[in-house]
């Protein structure tokens, strides 16, 4: 349990901090104010919030070095299937939950619960798998912690 808990929660939460304000302020004003879809405005949301998402989860979360095309095929990975998990549970749980609200209402919760549910995936996947340390580099962090 000490090797999931550590000083990365912090500043991924920081980083997410910054990805969500930029992220949900594209995906709330394509969808209610460009009448765009459910997917196509969350997906936005993930496709620009997670170029940020990238950059200061590499250097600031998870300080990593690897320089390659497969750590970023692994991050965009990791973002598709937590955003395609995250909102695919989150629209029929929240349709479910607000029945006897209007569709604006029921989607609007849907993309917020959508929103909570991906954080918690996106952060096992990216220091799992996507930023994933060597060996090495984990006898590293132990001395320089």
């Amino acid at each position: 349990m000490k090797k999931l808990i550590d000083n990365t929660i912090p500043k991924f939460l920081l980083t997410g901090v910054v990805n969500t304000l930029v992220g949900a302020l594209v995906m709330f004003l394509l969808y209610n104010l460009a009448g765009c879809s459910y997917w196509l405005s969350s997906a936005a949301n993930y496709l620009v919030g997670g170029t940020v998402s990238f950059f200061l989860n590499k250097y600031f979360t998870f300080r990593n070095t690897e320089r390659s095309w497969a750590q970023v095929l692994r991050f965009a990975l990791t973002v598709a299937l937590c955003w395609l998990i995250a909102y695919g549970i989150a629209k029929p749980l929240t349709l479910r939950l607000l029945a006897g609200a209007g569709e604006k209402w029921q989607t609007n919760a849907a993309m917020v619960v959508g929103m909570g549910l991906y954080t918690v995936l996106n952060y096992l996947g990216q220091r799992f798998f996507a930023f994933r340390k060597k060996k090495s580099e984990d006898t590293d962090d132990l001395v320089a912690d």
